[in-house]
């Protein structure tokens, strides 16, 4: 029976996909599997027993990757499947931003009497821009930022964007009417509006700061729907007091922020609907499924993508390993002296680590192959996942 953790709540349209070889447990340390949303597991002691943790959700910000990865736990995140929500969310922002509503909003719950003659007199003080013909940067293009840039070009927007890794696929799903810019600080000048959606790593932390704040329009409205890290907020206050920001739209509030008129925030909303996190529960429940079952790992932040489908020989080897010269060749050197006839293999790497799948045409007893391949330098874990279906 293999007994996942559920430390957050999991919509249950996703936990409904879990068979019955599978089973929740309430400790932790008891675990195979972590499915987790919010909860901080940076200071969280991993039993051995840990082979994966499911992020529902983009970031994985609260889970300490390096020390999964030197453990052999898999961590998994679910790309995609929030950022239509996400989408949504930043064109109300920028359409908030433009109209003037929050401000609107705010000024009209305050009226007592003769409502429609201080409207009349007053509506003037939150006249808006239209969007339309406005110039936005996009910066980042990844499931998110695509769907902001075709959604801004829908809209009439004339559209930027920016992203030196762009994907094969986020490429196929922009728009044709979608302008690459091949520089952040080629782009930040032409925009009335900037928007980023980036991942927070160090080499994006504080990224836009009182540098590349000084080469936008004055006036521009700057938007952030993907992390709080990504901007100096201080360097963001103070071009507010400068004219340079008209107003910055974050699902990050902070005091500071909630003291500036000029700022929107919302709180943390990108990613609340239902039908957001029903997409994030499946995806995460399916990709730990996948992994315990047949090793097989889609959507990983530390470990490589690779997939051997289900195993049809008698039992599947699932080697994690350090990504170092010669690895696969004492992996199936191993096997040969042990006799050990391989009928399917495929390796896959990822920076410092790598992932070899390997399908064998006869049982092997778990603790001895085990100790045999887990005492070669470099490889970090192996699990013997025995074919169910076949006679042995």
């Amino acid at each position: 029976m293999i007994k996942i953790a559920i430390l957050n709540k999991i919509s249950q349209k996703g936990l409904s996909c879990f068979s019955s070889n599978f089973t929740q447990v309430d400790d932790v340390n008891e675990a195979n599997g972590i499915l987790v949303r919010s909860q901080d597991l940076r200071s969280m002691e991993f039993s051995t027993h840990l082979l994966a943790i499911a992020r529902a959700g983009a970031g994985v910000n609260n889970i300490p990757l390096d020390r999964c990865s030197e453990s052999g736990i898999v961590v998994f995140n679910t790309p995609g499947a929030n950022a239509n929500a996400v989408k949504e969310l930043v064109l109300t922002g920028l359409l908030m931003a433009a109209r003037n509503l929050t401000s609107a909003i705010a000024w009209t719950k305050t009226l007592t009497d003769d409502i429609p003659k201080a409207v009349e007199k007053n509506k003037s003080k939150f006249a808006g821009h239209e969007i339309k013909g406005k110039t936005i940067g996009v910066i980042g293009l990844g499931s998110v930022g695509v769907m902001v840039a075709n959604g801004a070009e829908c809209l009439g927007m004339r559209v930027l964007g920016y992203d030196p890794y762009i994907s094969v696929v986020s490429a196929h799903d922009l728009s044709s009417n979608v302008h690459l810019v091949e520089t952040l600080d080629a782009l930040l000048p032409l925009c009335d509006y900037v928007t980023i959606h980036v991942p927070f790593m160090e080499n994006t932390k504080e990224m836009i700061n009182r540098e590349r704040l000084a080469m936008m329009k004055k006036n521009v409205c700057l938007l952030n729907f993907s992390r709080d890290q990504l901007v100096h907020e201080n360097d963001v206050l103070e071009a507010i007091e400068n004219d340079i920001i008209r107003s910055y739209i974050t699902d990050f509030p902070s005091h500071r922020l909630l003291e500036n008129e000029k700022v929107i925030c919302i709180p943390h909303l990108g990613a609340s609907t239902h039908e957001s996190e029903e997409n994030c529960s499946m995806m995460a429940v399916e990709e730990i499924i996948d992994f315990l079952e047949n090793g097989n790992i889609r959507n990983s932040v530390n470990f490589p993508a690779i997939n051997l489908g289900v195993c049809t020989s008698s039992a599947r080897l699932v080697v994690l390993n350090k990504n170092v010269p010669a690895m696969l060749g004492s992996i199936t050197g191993c096997l040969a002296e042990m006799n050990i006839n391989i009928s399917n293999l495929i390796n896959r790497s990822k920076g410092d680590y790598a992932v070899t799948l390997v399908d064998i045409d006869s049982y092997v007893d778990e603790a001895e192959i085990k100790s045999v391949l887990e005492s070669v330098d470099g490889i970090i874990s192996v699990r013997v996942l025995p074919n169910d279906r076949d006679s042995h």
